[in-house]
């Protein structure tokens, strides 16, 4: 009698050092008919409330924000992710993304409905008193009370603890009052309640839950800024303003636990609305493409219109199978956290955690993906794209902020290393047993087998692109352990490392997502176009590889060693080319044909 054995579920950052298979990956075609009806009703409520309304969102007129809002409460949809417990509707991971993603497309309206569902409750949610939860969530959850999330100040963006803003105890101990400035706090304009971290006794870094009628809190002017308009974004002035100990949120001096937690799922969710974004903007690359005549033909039939069309396309396919592949993810560790006996929003909390690394990764890919889309989409419109008459230039300046968002592409990239490097120094991933491995297979003969099976072309180069990364990562780590390096000097090495870790999981989600496609019975198209997506991706990919290990080895490598390193790279980039050209012709008649975005 055989055992059968249970597919494992990575943890978080393991992608590095072990495969996972199509089997164990949920992509959005796994969406089931609930998650469907979903779709529709947050589709509905885009093109009939949100829609009609674009001018006077970005107007900020009639406080219609704020009524949207309201409405979106009464819709169930500001507490899907929320217990029931406080009148959420408990909604799973995947769903919660369906709803991100549905409303990427709605500029700038996603600002203060993303700033209030996400950083605005969370922080109640995973470390408010039970008293707090039951006095503030319901309240949010119809959209009675807005929240806004003051973490920011003038002298502290990404240095977030060296804010300056302090909350000194009163004689009689009931209040701590508030002093300092907080700055481009998003939805401060209509905001009841205010997420505030300040150092009590200057040294503290605190949450506090600080209400909109406070004495001494007061707001600066609207903020006038280069995109997402109609969002309300000031300043937020503190003048000992009274706050009750009973609001301090979480344990004092653990501040920077909420402010960081809180980002997690804000960095997930943000790059799920940017891929939502992504395909909103190539439908109106789409369409504009197929109406715009020039030279007797609409502009579509030109190849250099067809490139841009379909690597739109590509790449946000691409980042749609790595969202939706986190996403399951974090909804199976929040089942198992639940099981263990955790409650909703504490299980919730340990999933985000766990996938930390993941959520910068969507995050990163989702804001530069939607840039990239929102720059071709101006492109393709031409002149009449640099009109503030037509969407897309509003959705052009509304993507610019996303790559600054819930911490600095930058930083994140920088926290992705980090975070790994960490939890292998933690034992939490042993890291070091597969970079021995590369290191020894460096000094062996090649293989000059040809890998055969399904796309065995990419398997073989998504398992070397992963040694590649452990060749640089491992090398670099050896550098600094002898003494010749310190990689906290060294951000260009650590963000090479993480463009790697980026491709990496971008090919392996987009691979195992076309595997699953093949004998799925809701694919959108045929294979062979899935396949032409995959095949292009993966020869783009592979130049990448080769060009950030490169220049990350020739940051701190020399000599023989060099050379030696430099012989890796080639070794490990040898996916086969593809005539790029015709793959790109095909996916661009699929948009043109279904004059919208179709996969």
């Amino acid at each position: 009698m055989s055992t059968i054995i249970e597919p494992t579920v990575l943890k978080g950052g393991e992608f590095i050092i072990k495969d996972s298979t199509f089997d164990q990956t949920f992509i959005p075609e796994d969406l089931n008919e609930e998650q469907l009806m979903v779709k529709q009703m947050c589709k509905d409520f885009l093109n009939q409330d949100i829609e009609p309304n674009r001018q006077k969102i970005e107007l900020k007129q009639d406080n219609i924000t704020v009524t949207l809002l309201e409405k979106m409460g009464e819709l169930g949809l500001l507490g899907s992710h929320m217990p029931t417990i406080y009148g959420g509707m408990e909604m799973d991971t995947n769903t919660n993304t369906v709803i991100s993603e549905t409303f990427g497309p709605s500029g700038s309206f996603s600002t203060p409905f993303a700033a209030h569902t996400g950083i605005g409750m969370l922080p109640i949610l995973y470390f408010g008193t039970e008293a707090q939860k039951q006095y503030y969530l319901p309240k949010l959850i119809t959209g009675e009370l807005k929240a806004a999330y003051c973490l920011t100040e003038p002298g502290s963006g990404s240095d977030a603890l060296a804010a300056k803003t302090r909350a000194d105890l009163t004689s009689d101990g009931k209040n701590y009052l508030l002093n300092g400035q907080k700055m481009w706090i998003s939805n401060a304009g209509f905001a009841d309640i205010f997420i505030v971290f300040a150092k009590i006794d200057g040294n503290k870094f605190t949450g506090f839950i600080v209400e909109r009628n406070s004495d001494g809190l007061t707001l600066g002017a609207e903020e006038d800024k280069l995109g997402i308009r109609g969002s309300s974004t000031r300043q937020v002035f503190f003048e000992n303003t009274p706050v009750p100990v009973e609001n301090i949120l979480g344990e004092i001096g653990k501040g920077h636990l909420i402010a960081f937690n809180a980002l997690n799922i804000g960095r997930f969710k943000l790059g799920v609305m940017c891929m939502g974004g992504s395909k909103g903007s190539i439908n109106m690359s789409v369409k504009y493409a197929n109406e715009r005549f020039q030279f007797g033909q609409p502009i579509a039939s030109f190849g250099a219109i067809q490139y841009k069309l379909a690597e739109q396309a590509i790449r946000t396919f691409a980042l749609e199978s790595t969202c939706y592949r986190v996403s399951n993810l974090m909804q199976d560790k929040k089942q198992e956290m639940s099981d263990k006996g955790l409650d909703f929003g504490q299980a919730q909390l340990e999933a985000a955690e766990e996938y930390a690394i993941e959520c910068s990764i969507i995050k990163i890919l989702g804001s530069e993906v939607v840039d990239y889309v929102v720059d071709e989409n101006v492109q393709i419109h031409g002149g009449i794209g640099f009109s503030e008459e037509y969407a897309a230039a509003r959705a052009y300046r509304d993507a610019r902020i996303n790559r600054i968002f819930e911490g600095t592409n930058e930083i994140n990239r920088m926290l992705m290393v980090d975070m790994l490097l960490k939890r292998a120094m933690k034992g939490e991933l042993d890291i070091v047993t597969p970079a021995w491995a590369v290191q020894k297979e460096l000094a062996s003969m090649p293989s000059f087998d040809t890998p055969t099976g399904d796309y065995a072309a990419e398997k073989q180069a998504l398992k070397e692109y992963k040694k590649l990364v452990l060749m640089v990562a491992g090398g670099a780590a050896k550098m600094q352990m002898d003494g010749k390096l310190n990689l906290k000097e060294e951000q260009e090495i650590l963000m090479n490392v993480a463009d790697m870790m980026l491709e990496v999981y971008n090919c392996e989600s987009l691979l195992l997502r076309v595997e699953k496609l093949k004998d799925h019975p809701n694919k959108k198209v045929s294979q062979e176009l899935y396949e032409a997506i995959l095949k292009t991706y993966f020869h783009d990919a592979n130049q990448k590889m080769s060009k950030f290990s490169t220049d990350a080895l020739s940051s701190f490598a020399e000599g023989d060693l060099l050379k030696t390193f430099l012989m890796g790279v080639k070794r490990f980039t040898k996916y086969p080319p593809v005539n790029i050209k015709q793959t790109r012709r095909q996916i661009a008649a699929a948009l043109i044909a279904a004059n919208e975005y179709c996969f």
